[in-house]
């Protein structure tokens, strides 16, 4: 995949009509924003496009609409945009999104003017990447900027469609951001290059762990999905998670990584109870997960032995937490990860979701080189699969 690819910087946007593809996906309740990361993350490229003259039309999805759903509009999202940019975000309330508010908003505009269209899955053709919807919403613009990445991997009208119908098509800081930090770290990456994967699912990181064994010097493997990898080399996992169907692929990417002189680490020791449940922990004294318990954190000694690898790094990537960090007695094992990121000199990327969510809020999010702003995307970017919503932009 080709990460070079021209900015908002690369083209002149003065006196232009600019569709900024957006990611105002925020949670609500009942019709206020309660985490509003997103909106601020947004401001940067709106800033930039205001100052420089253009007439800002902003377009995003929210929820899983399925057409019009007034519990679903981005009118507050209008309302909340104006005050944090001190400026007037007229809403442009059309169910259709590119109707008669739409179009009249952006022929009266001026520059420097913003316009926010409709929530964009109001249209069905939209999750399907139809042509008319596509056009609709080119027929707006003069110059198309991508800057929602965690929409990046879904080819939908107003991700990719709306590129074939807009001679310009350009990404904004943020999807610059990840493409440079996300990018960089796995296709050219400072060397010692650590990975660090975890969550429940041994399925969902399949690719992942195949693709990253190409590329870095340790993969650390915690979480649920361990265990299926412990079983794998013959310890007892009580009752702990296990995908059973995966027991070989584990044993195969365990050899992969023999073959490729890659450090693979797994859990040492382990936090358990007898069920899924924010009781006192019980801490193994090696990998074996004692019968009727099950496996819910990493334990001290791994914690240790993680925390090692990732001080020798130069890059270090992570997706997933070490346990069942929403438990307190089960978070230590993520904590202690995102400690060592945090206290390391290297090159930090945080890959999105839950491991975000972790890190910010054991407020360590500043002491990062980057937290990724898409789960799925950021896991599909370290599969090595190619993103249709950055493929579509110009290169440079």
């Amino acid at each position: 995949m080709n990460f070079n690819k021209k900015t908002i910087e690369d083209v002149d946007v003065k006196g232009k009509r600019v569709l900024v593809r957006c990611d105002f996906n925020v949670p609500m309740k009942d019709g206020v924003i309660t985490d509003e990361n997103r909106l601020v993350g947004a401001l940067p490229t709106i800033k930039y496009l205001v100052a420089n003259g253009a007439k800002v039309i902003l377009c995003s999805h929210l929820g899983k609409a399925k057409g019009p759903d007034p519990s679903l509009t981005l009118a507050p999202v209008a309302k909340r945009l104006s005050e944090l940019l001190g400026k007037e975000v007229l809403f442009a309330a059309d169910d259709v999104v590119v109707g008669e508010n739409a179009k009249k908003a952006v022929s009266s505009a001026k520059e420097g003017d913003i316009i926010l269209l409709e929530n964009t899955r109001y249209r069905k053709e939209e999750g399907k990447n139809e042509e008319a919807f596509s056009k609709e919403l080119a027929s707006l613009a003069d110059i198309y900027v991508n800057d929602a990445f965690g929409s990046a991997h879904r080819a939908h009208c107003s991700t990719v469609g709306v590129t074939e119908f807009v001679p310009v098509a350009v990404c904004g800081y943020l999807i610059q951001k990840e493409l440079k930090f996300l990018g960089e770290a796995v296709e050219n990456p400072v060397k010692p290059f650590c990975a660090i994967l975890g969550g429940a699912k041994v399925v969902d990181k399949i690719a992942v762990i195949n693709n990253l064994l190409e590329k870095v010097d340790t993969l650390i493997i915690g979480g649920g999905m361990a265990y299926t990898f412990l079983k794998a080399q013959g310890y007892e996992i009580g009752k702990s998670l296990l995908d059973e169907e995966r027991v070989d692929y584990a044993k195969e990417m365990m050899e992969k990584a023999k073959t490729k002189g890659v450090k693979l680490l797994l859990p040492v020791d382990n936090r358990v109870a007898p069920e899924y449940a924010d009781v006192d922990a019980k801490i193994t004294e090696d990998q074996n997960v004692p019968e009727g318990y099950m496996g819910l954190d990493i334990g001290p000694k791994s914690e240790k032995l993680f925390a090692d690898a990732v001080k020798e790094a130069k890059t270090v990537i992570w997706n997933g937490p070490m346990g069942v960090a929403e438990f307190k007695n089960f978070a230590a094992g993520t904590v202690a990860v995102a400690k060592a990121m945090a206290e390391s000199d290297a090159t930090t990327v945080i890959g999105g979701g839950d491991s975000a969510a972790a890190v910010n809020n054991l407020g360590f999010g500043d002491k990062m080189t980057h937290i990724s702003t898409g789960g799925g995307a950021s896991l599909e970017f370290l599969e090595g699969k190619e993103l249709p919503g950055i493929a579509a932009l110009n290169d440079k």
